[in-house]
């Protein structure tokens, strides 16, 4: 039987025989074509299964004739048919071979392979039995498939103890390695896999795909492609032969293979199966739009990336060829696994509105168009309020208020709602592309930080040399300083040092050294700052004076700098003391860090949390990708109600499993921040015996953005996986990274750089409190997430990989485990 697209479909029968039997039961699909024969084919894409259900699963394959290319375009050949061969029998023994499949056979069919589909074979089993561990093997003529491995899902009125699966994501094929999925391959036992998309990049060359990469992964070429920008560099998927070639190149990694040979994938896509950051078929690229200055829209580039991932992924939908507009495909769906998990899968792409605040937007200072920066990521936030409120107030009187500001489309969001309202399942998960989690920042409050750090140097000066005029007493000095710091005239300042002082001979309390202050004439303010600069100067006197002086001198800033800057913003003398005046002035506001997640689609987030909320509906879990980056928290019912509102559900953000990390896309871009960049990065050199130096970027994107405070061992283990990449990239073996790390790690300990300036910088970066539904945040990372979810939790552990060794994955791939936590019943997450 024949479905949309070119699906086929047979129902698996018990008693067939083995390898040598009879195809009775496949004639149907045949079609009259004749059977491939002798020993000239190859699969070289291998096999995959994919949308496990109590009864069905999905089988691809792909096989063509033994000379060609097995990358490139299909020749010529005649349409075939081949064979598929099922069983229920434990083939374990032979995945990772072709050897032939044993036991007896439900399932024995020919199936047509088609050169318009580019020899891909796409067949659906059904009449399985549920929970179900099946092996199969496609044959053309004498030539064998790989063995591969597929299990069903549970019946869905099952109890279901424990269910294990991960999740994947952002597999650039040109950056970093691929270790991660042949550690998959190895060592997971999984019942499936969701990949969350980024399953391709559809550019080639772009210079976020030009670091190190290694050594199995030669340079891509697309057929035909076209050039980012003029006639030179980048260039991006266009065509079908384009994006056929990508998935096909992609699958040529007999790791990936190995990962589909073993486990059924759940699959949908993001944005690089077709353009970066898209919308409909809209292009996004920068500096690419229209004359009129709206996105360049491509329908048939959109219909070209719908048609290759229909016929390269495992997913059991349809495909219309026939259609004429771009929304040919529908790839939300939702799977039940017994009475255990309800698993919604959507698509955030193909349906969402143009960005609210659009590229074309004109920057008022030059009239050109914004770009990226001021509507996708780093948008203000009080600019996105209203531009939100405007479209909506549009959009309602036509009759849908989210029109204009939707992700999801209405079709799919009512969907949504009704799948999720009518689960019955314990756990309601949402495989979900782009994070659901406020991501803000507010540049008063980090301006503030950063001023008062820059100024420490300075006011430690001061003290020290105030502290020579006063009989080398620091902690006097660091009252007068903190005095006049808060705008006492000095003379009143040394007469309230020495009244502070008095009192703390008399052993009086803070309340008396503060009235003791205010007696000589000093107002509340000035008071309270001289009286914790002498205190704070007082509780290390055994560390000495320089260490006096930069505790008192830490008091003044925060104390004192960073309210200041706080409260009057530009007009603060701090800020006009900075001769930055005029640059940081447009960041006294608050920010959204990336408005293509859900932070740019706030008002249809807040529907959906609304509806979870009224309607109780709890246990919901979003399985998410994208951002290259681990994250962990709760979604609230309204981000910017008093206390970020209430939270509803959790999201679990998994790392890329190459790609490069968000921190190091906004490392390089911090470059052009000056003063602002230390919100991102904080530069380190250091000497490595025999090697000359490492240069490392400490990771402060983490604290900026609200992780919590760290230790100095916790800070140390966030750079042991750079610092252990960084001198694998200088030629250390392998087997002698993980001493050198630790003794370079216990050197920086000891390092009063990296153990006092660089470890309280982060703790004031952290006490920014930026985002404080974020439980976890690990921004410089690759990796997956493997899921163990039983009735009472769900357990995620976020498995980060090292770096690259050389030119070639390495060995020890996990770098380090954080383990997330959801019990049943309370929206919350806890990290271990």
């Amino acid at each position: 039987m024949k479905l949309g697209g070119f699906i086929t479909v047979s129902v698996a029968s018990v008693g067939l025989v083995g390898c040598g039997g009879s195809s009775n039961s496949g004639d149907s699909t045949a079609g009259g074509l004749p059977p491939a024969s002798g020993s000239d084919w190859k699969f070289p894409q291998s096999v995959a299964s994919g949308d496990p259900r109590p009864d069905s699963i999905l089988l691809w394959t792909r096989a063509v004739p033994a000379a060609s290319d097995g990358v490139a375009a299909v020749g010529g050949k005649a349409e075939v048919t081949l064979r598929l061969l099922l069983t229920a029998s434990d083939n374990s023994a032979l995945l990772g071979s072709n050897a032939a499949l044993g036991g007896s056979m439900l399932s024995d069919v020919r199936l047509p392979l088609n050169p318009e589909f580019d020899n891909t074979i796409r067949h659906k089993v059904t009449g399985l039995q549920p929970g179900q561990t099946y092996y199969y093997q496609f044959v053309a003529g004498d030539v064998r498939s790989n063995v591969g491995r597929c299990k069903t899902a549970p019946a869905a009125t099952a109890d279901v103890d424990q269910l294990q699966f991960a999740y994947l994501t952002c597999q650039d094929w040109s950056i970093n390695h691929w270790g991660a999925l042949g550690h998959i391959a190895a060592n997971e036992k999984l019942d499936f896999i969701v990949h969350l998309g980024d399953y391709i990049y559809e550019t080639v060359g772009e210079s976020f795909q030009t670091g190190l990469v290694e050594s199995r992964h030669d340079a891509l070429k697309l057929p035909d492609g076209t050039f980012k920008s003029g006639s030179a560099g980048a260039k991006y998927a266009s065509t079908l032969a384009d994006y056929r070639y990508l998935y096909k190149k992609y699958r040529s990694d007999t790791r990936l293979q190995a990962v589909h040979e073993r486990f059924p994938f759940i699959a949908v896509w993001d944005d690089h199966e077709f353009t970066d950051d898209a919308w409909q078929d809209a292009q996004t690229y920068e500096g690419s739009l229209a004359a009129d200055g709206s996105h360049v829209r491509q329908p048939q580039r959109r219909r070209s990336a719908n048609q290759a991932w229909f016929e390269y992924m495992p997913a059991d939908v349809s495909l219309d060829t026939a259609a004429s507009g771009f929304q040919n495909i529908k790839i939300y769906r939702d799977f039940q696994f017994g009475k255990l998990a309800q698993l919604v899968m959507t698509d955030q792409r193909l349906y969402r509105a143009d960005h609210v605040i659009p590229e074309a937007t004109p920057n008022p200072a030059s009239g050109k168009p914004l770009g990226s920066i001021g509507t996708r990521y780093m948008v203000a936030q009080d600019v996105f309020n209203a531009a939100e409120a405007q479209k909506m107030a549009a959009a309602g009187a036509a009759g849908d208020a989210l029109a204009a500001t939707t992700m999801l489309g209405a079709t799919q969001r009512d969907w949504w709602k009704g799948t999720m309202k009518s689960a019955t399942a314990t756990w309601k998960l949402w495989g979900n592309e782009v994070s659901l989690l406020r991501m803000g920042l507010s540049g008063v409050d980090a301006i503030a930080t950063l001023l008062a750090l820059k100024a420490l140097p300075d006011v430690a000066s001061k003290i020290g040399a105030t502290a020579a005029q006063a009989g080398g007493n620091v902690a006097v000095a660091g009252a007068i300083v903190g005095a006049v710091t808060a705008g006492a005239a000095p003379e009143k300042a040394q007469a309230a040092a020495g009244a502070i002082a008095a009192s703390a001979a008399a052993n009086g309390d803070t309340v008396a050294r503060t009235t003791a202050a205010l007696g000589v004439g000093l107002s509340q303010i000035q008071a309270g700052v001289a009286v914790l600069a002498f205190g704070m100067a007082q509780s290390v006197a055994a560390g000495g004076a320089a260490a006096q002086a930069t505790a008192a001198a830490q008091a003044i800033a925060v104390g004192y700098i960073k309210p200041d800057v706080q409260a009057k913003k530009v007009e603060s003398p701090f800020v006009a003391a900075s001769g930055l005046q005029a640059a940081l002035a447009p960041y006294f506001r608050r920010f959204l860090l990336n408005c293509d997640q859900w932070d740019g689609y706030n008002a249809e987030r807040k529907a959906l949390m609304a509806h979870l909320k009224t309607n109780a509906i709890g246990n919901v879990v979003a399985l998410t990708g994208d951002i290259h980056a681990f994250f962990a928290g709760t979604v609230s019912d309204d981000y910017d109600a008093a206390g970020g509102g209430t939270p509803v559900m959790v999201d679990l953000v998994s790392a890329g499993i190459s790609s490069d990390s968000f921190f190091s896309y906004l490392r390089d871009a911090s470059a052009a921040l000056g003063e602002l960049g230390a919100l991102v990065a904080y530069p380190l050199t250091l000497p490595v015996p025999d090697l000359g130096s490492v240069s490392l970027s400490v990771n402060l994107l983490d604290y900026t953005m609200g992780k919590a405070a760290p230790t100095l061992d916790t800070l140390l283990e966030q750079v042991k996986v750079q610092l252990r990449g960084a001198l694998a990239a200088k030629g250390v073996l392998e087997t002698q990274l993980d001493t050198i790390t630790l003794g370079l790690l216990a050197g920086l300990k000891a390092n009063s750089g990296f153990s006092t300036t660089l470890l309280g910088l982060a703790q004031q970066l952290a006490s920014l409190n930026s985002n404080p539904w974020l439980k976890h945040l690990n921004t410089d990372a690759q990796g997956y997430t493997v899921v163990t979810l039983t009735p009472g939790k769900l357990v995620a552990q976020f498995k980060q990989v090292n770096k690259l060794v050389g030119a070639t994955a390495p060995a020890n791939v996990i770098a380090r485990i954080t383990t997330a936590t959801v019990a049943a019943g309370t929206p919350a997450v806890t990290i271990s």
